[in-house]
């Protein structure tokens, strides 16, 4: 049971990461808009870099590869998008500081699953394709 909770976790974990990386694209300009809006620097440069992250690193949970660094590197931006994106301690026009707080706390439980995720000593060994 253990080695499939797990399984099922590093892979909606990586599905979390994944989906947003690819949405991002269509949105790009609002994504950048809203990046804007809450004061992050080199946005033109940092956009682009997340969405590869989120998809190349979702992609890498969801299939077993490196997981412990993929998951590593994913809590960091996490901490990183939601220390700048989800400041519901700040105010900015047409957003809700209830809906921010939910964010981040949500984020925070998302950097647990991850830290958790990457402090698992056999987790290498739970790949997608393993028998």
């Amino acid at each position: 049971m253990e080695k499939t909770f797990i399984t099922v976790g590093r892979m909606l974990l990586g599905l979390y990461f994944l989906l947003p990386g690819i949405s991002k694209i269509p949105t790009y300009t609002g994504t950048t808009e809203y990046m804007l809006l809450h004061n992050i620097p080199l946005a033109s440069i940092l956009l682009p870099i997340t969405i590869v992250l989120q998809i190349g690193l979702g992609v890498m949970l969801i299939i077993g590869y490196r997981i412990k660094e993929s998951a590593l590197i994913l809590a960091a931006l996490t901490i990183f998008i939601n220390i700048g994106m989800h400041d519901f301690w700040n105010e900015y026009p047409n957003t809700d500081a209830g809906h921010e707080t939910q964010n981040f706390v949500k984020n925070l439980a998302i950097f647990a699953g991850l830290l958790v995720l990457s402090a698992t000593d056999r987790v290498q060994q739970w790949k997608l394709f393993s028998k």
